[in-house]
């Protein structure tokens, strides 16, 4: 999304910076120090407004079919998506009307990506890695649960991430059952605000290493798996898309670019590596489902993103440790030095960029 100031903002702006920066009376503003801000009048703080976003929906409202997040007043966004005729709706939170009905009308013309053996047998394999990866990720978080149940927060330290990682690999596929994702992988602030609704994954990592205890674990643990079970039946019977494939892959590394790099996803534990690599696992396999068809409509776009994806691996390898960190097989990520996230976040942005391509190729098949 590019943002804009509106024409009031860009007054405000102004006004703050004057006609030169270098002058003592000059403040030095942007339009990201106004987003989200209440504002102060007569002295009192208008505190802050909440970010919303705006969400296509299925008609029931169960599934989330694509997603601009971030929207606050005098900022614009937008996705694209192709929609077969039906009836859908346009979710804003916090917005005076949250719901809107779009009726889509006509007809799909021409070939649809179904008729290309090489997109077909892409999303079949997508599929089949979710599916397995979904199951992997029920096994190893009950595995990790009854360590919790037993008491032993040392072993329940090093299965949180080993549990993790299968998460973070189908992450924008859990997205679009929209609450199941904040039931299992929801972090403090972001978007969870309410203490009773912090219940899932990152909850669980707050009392072993913020308060290091396992009280009252074993129940969030047991909701845990009911989500994840839920997940599971719902990724066995879901259909995907070309486009939700590649869109998912620039998804996961814009969230390695973010929470990760940043150290807000794994706050209180510091294990950020290797939930950071399986983002990275997570998108490159969706690359090697398209190898076939991008070989033959963008071999030049192939190349630049497996020459991208190895300067993150490059960069990722020097902090490979043996056990490591809660046996993650990385160090501590409190221990890389700001210049190194820096580096790392160098090559996570080239890399986005290079694989934001993707679904340009795969839309015009």
């Amino acid at each position: 999304m590019r943002s804009r100031a509106t024409a009031p903002m860009s007054a405000i702006i102004a006004g703050f910076q004057g006609a030169n920066l270098g002058d003592s009376s000059s403040i030095l503003a942007t339009a990201k120090h106004f987003i989200g801000d209440g504002g102060t009048t007569g002295g009192r703080d208008g505190g802050n407004t909440a970010l919303s976003e705006a969400e296509l929906r299925t008609s029931n409202l169960s599934k989330i079919l694509g997603e601009q997040e971030n929207l606050t007043p005098g900022l614009s966004g937008g996705f694209e998506l192709t929609l077969q005729p039906g009836t859908y709706v346009i979710n804003c939170p916090g917005a005076s009307q949250q719901h809107w009905t779009l009726k889509v009308t006509g007809k799909t013309t021409g070939a649809s990506w179904q008729s290309n053996a090489q997109l077909s047998a892409a999303v079949s394999g997508y599929s089949t890695y979710i599916n397995q990866n979904t199951t992997e990720l029920v096994s190893s978080s009950q595995t990790f649960c009854k360590a919790v149940d037993a008491g032993n927060l040392n072993q329940a330290k090093i299965l949180y991430p080993k549990a993790r990682v299968y998460y973070e690999r189908i992450e924008p596929v859990a997205e679009i059952w929209g609450s199941l994702d904040t039931e299992i992988d929801g972090r403090w602030e972001n978007p969870v605000t309410v203490e009773s609704q912090f219940i899932g994954f990152h909850k669980l990592e707050q009392l072993m290493w913020q308060n290091n205890t396992l009280s009252g674990a074993p129940a969030l643990c047991s909701g845990l798996i009911t989500h994840e079970q839920q997940l599971l039946t719902l990724v066995k019977s879901a259909s995907y898309n070309p486009l939700e494939m590649a869109s998912g892959a620039t998804d996961l590394i814009n969230e390695a670019a973010t929470a990760k790099i940043s150290g807000e996803e794994e706050r209180y534990s510091n294990t950020d590596l290797p939930v950071f690599k399986a983002n990275v696992d997570g998108a490159m396999e969706v690359v090697t489902l398209f190898t076939p068809y991008l070989q033959k409509k963008d071999p030049s776009l192939l190349t630049m993103i497996n020459q991208r994806d190895a300067a993150v691996t490059k960069e990722l390898t020097q902090y490979q440790a043996s056990p490591g960190y809660d046996d993650t097989g990385y160090v501590e990520y409190s221990t890389v030095l700001d210049t190194g996230r820096k580096q790392l976040s160098t090559s996570v942005n080239a890399f986005a960029e290079a694989l934001s391509k993707v679904s340009v190729q795969v839309g015009a098949a």
